[in-house]
């Protein structure tokens, strides 16, 4: 079976990425006992990460490179944000173990849309929250295998991802 819409692929791999200097730095890998499992067409993923699975079966091996643009798009120096400390207090105190630099928090904006932000720096009254993707910015060098390539299921379609093993659980 080949890879394409509404198939639930299962791969193994290695992420790199590359620095200004043009050095590769690995960041992930995806082994066999912690595939990753998607719903090809209607995963997330940058488009052309998927282009570049299309057509493949399980025992295929795959070797690509993305582009800032072809995968999470450059760094945005507008992403970077100060936002009052008042707005990560709970019950009237900031959680500072919660607060620091590195951490990814949970978040939504005015609209409730979710996102993630990494936490910069905390100032005294402010703290700076990156809401970039962490790849943003970054070409990103995969090295991997297809595992495991089956049709998806009528509920794994109708909720848009894939349930059970590697998979999304109720």
């Amino acid at each position: 079976m080949q890879i394409a819409d509404q198939k639930v692929v299962t791969i193994t791999y290695d992420l790199s990425v590359t620095n200004d200097e043009q050095e590769k730095t690995l960041v992930e890998k995806a082994e066999a006992d912690s595939p990753m499992v998607f719903l090809f067409g209607m995963s997330g993923l940058p488009e052309e990460f998927e282009q570049q699975l299309q057509g493949k079966q399980a025992g295929d091996t795959f070797s690509f490179t993305l582009s800032p643009e072809q995968g999470y798009g450059e760094y945005d120096q507008n992403a970077l944000v100060d936002l009052p400390k008042q707005v990560f207090e709970v019950d009237g105190q900031v959680d500072s173990e919660m607060l620091q630099p590195g951490n990814y928090l949970p978040m939504s904006d005015n609209h409730g849309n979710h996102l993630q932000g990494k936490v910069v720096f905390v100032g005294n009254d402010t703290v700076q929250m990156d809401f970039n993707h962490p790849l943003a910015g970054m070409t990103m060098h995969f090295d991997g295998k297809v595992v495991a390539v089956r049709d998806a299921s009528k509920e794994e379609l109708d909720h848009g991802h894939v349930h059970g093993e590697g998979g999304h659980h109720h």
